[in-house]
């Protein structure tokens, strides 16, 4: 029995092989849009647990439970006194939110070879 994983995988593979290949248009671009969205899944699946865990981890440390008592922290200022530490916490769950969405977008522009640099 394969896997969610592997499932994804597989669905991904025969759009961006098979289907790109053999449509034009509109049907390729959503055909490619499509296998773009299984890519994050299949992402989502194999990091979703660790980047929540990590999470978790980070905002107790900072003392709070979740998202929203963060910004609520943040806004009342109650952690200036370790802005750092907020910094860090955020640039890691923005990094681990890139990891899932496309990777290529924490690389410098200078680095991607996606006509965007």
């Amino acid at each position: 029995m394969p896997t969610a994983a592997e499932l994804v995988a597989a669905v991904r593979e025969f759009l961006e092989t098979d289907v790109v290949a053999a449509t034009e248009g509109r049907v390729r671009f959503h055909a490619r849009v499509a296998a773009n969205v299984l890519a994050m899944v299949g992402r989502e699946l194999d990091l979703g647990a660790a980047h929540a865990a990590a999470h978790r981890d980070r905002l107790a440390a900072l003392g709070v439970a979740d998202d929203a008592e963060l910004a609520a922290a943040i806004r009342a200022g109650a952690l200036d006194h370790r802005l750092e530490e907020v910094r860090a916490a955020v640039a890691a769950a923005v990094a681990d939110k890139l990891s899932v969405a496309n990777p290529r977008y924490a690389e410098p522009a200078d680095d991607r070879d996606d006509g965007a640099g």
